[in-house]
């Protein structure tokens, strides 16, 4: 069971290969939501992410003969290095079954630590299976990411280094996939504050928690489908389950497009990269209907590769009215596109692309079209721009911007 004696033997345990993750203070978000907004920067870990804290602790309560054998696990790629890590600090040897779609940087990454890993399935579920299947095969120990009592209890030592910096928290907001990261920090809280209120953040594509306690018992969602890949779990752990039902006080869910806006406003106002998962609880800031509260969102982790960043980027400038595409029709003539640049120019709109199709129409004395993606300080600028261009008699049309622009 998750006691107080228990998370105290893991904060000693895990002491030894945390990095400090102390409170950092958003003025931006507190200025956004009208509370006191802190985060707690476990993307700031050796690893990566919190999850070398359960992991650690798991692998210290294990007997001799269950270290001899060796170890397995399966995960999004969090897990996967907190269990590589500790691993090879331990002298032990690991087996890591990924996900196909994993990002490179955390397969390469858990390979760095020493373990050996396997890809298998599509999302963390299948991986899982074949993990166990593997387990039987070679006669592994199997360390659950999510749904083991001595895993959640190492993840929950963050309740305890949260409540130590700011004993006056009022909420505490933890990404939800398993559960066993809520489920630690949520039952810690309590025990230490029962007025605490603990709120888990689920991405709604994935929302398996949220449906087993809708449920009153663990379901299992047909599919995900969500850019958080840490959290795109399918079925909440059993074990842990009556610890979220007993401790956590809500959960909410955020859509990916709010992850995007997430990921800017952090890069932004914060200098920090936060892989999507870890997003869940900052983009859930705006949904919690609370005024002059102190909140810390747990940054659960800050794995993301250089791909997966560069695409976020492109598509939060475009969802910020930074980036668009026009449409405007214009006479086959000479001079008419140096026109529409000068015009462009006096609206300060910078040109990112151009594409001249003369084919638009079988009469090219009467129009071509001339799609611009463009790029601009926002929402009213953007608007100024295209209202210029109406007045000038271009008749713009704005198009749908690719990702890719």
């Amino acid at each position: 069971m998750m006691t107080i004696e228990s998370f105290e033997e893991a904060a000693e345990a895990v002491s030894k290969v945390t990095q400090e993750t102390k409170l950092v203070y958003s003025e931006y978000y507190s200025e956004q939501t009208g509370n006191k907004v802190y985060f707690k920067p476990e993307n700031m870990q050796f690893t990566g992410a919190y999850k070398v804290r359960g992991a650690y602790y798991k692998i210290s309560t294990l007997s001799e003969e269950e270290r001899a054998k060796g170890l397995i696990t399966a995960s999004a790629g969090n897990h996967a290095q907190g269990v590589a890590y500790a691993a090879k600090l331990a002298g032990i040897s690991a087996v890591i079954v990924m996900p196909g779609p994993t990002p490179l940087i955390k397969i390469n990454r858990t390979k760095g630590y020493g373990a050996e890993v396997v890809l298998a399935g599509e999302v963390f579920d299948e991986a899982c299976e074949h993990a166990y299947k593997l387990a039987q095969e070679r006669g592994l120990t199997f360390v659950h990411p999510f749904d083991d009592l001595a895993v959640a209890t190492g993840q929950g030592t963050i309740a305890m280094e949260i409540i130590k910096e700011l004993p006056t928290v009022d909420y505490i907001l933890v990404p939800v996939g398993g559960g066993g990261l809520c489920a630690g920090v949520a039952t810690l809280a309590k025990l230490l504050n029962p007025k605490i209120k603990v709120i888990g953040v689920e991405p709604a594509g994935a929302d398996c928690m949220r449906e087993s306690l809708k449920a009153g018992h663990v379901v299992e969602l047909p599919n995900v489908n969500t850019i958080a890949d840490g959290t795109a779990v399918k079925c909440p752990g059993e074990k842990i389950f009556p610890y979220i039902q007993e401790n956590v006080d809500d959960i909410i869910t955020v859509e990916d497009s709010e992850l995007i806006v997430a990921f800017l406003d952090m890069v932004e106002n914060h200098k920090m990269i936060v892989e999507n998962s870890g997003l869940l609880t900052v983009a859930a800031l705006k949904h919690m209907d609370v005024k002059k509260k102190k909140i810390v969102s747990v940054l659960s982790g800050g794995n993301m590769d250089v791909i997966t960043m560069a695409s976020i980027v492109q598509h939060g400038l475009i969802q910020r009215d930074r980036v668009f595409t026009v449409s405007v029709l214009l006479p086959d003539k000479p001079g008419e596109l140096a026109r529409v640049s000068t015009l462009l120019a006096k609206e300060q709109g910078n040109v990112i692309k151009l594409e001249h199709n003369q084919f638009i129409s079988i009469n090219r004395n009467a129009a071509v079209e001339l799609r611009i993606t463009l790029e601009a300080y926002g929402t009213e600028h953007k608007n100024a721009i295209v209202q210029a261009l109406n007045d000038a008699g271009y008749r713009p049309k704005l198009v749908k911007t690719s990702g890719t622009y």
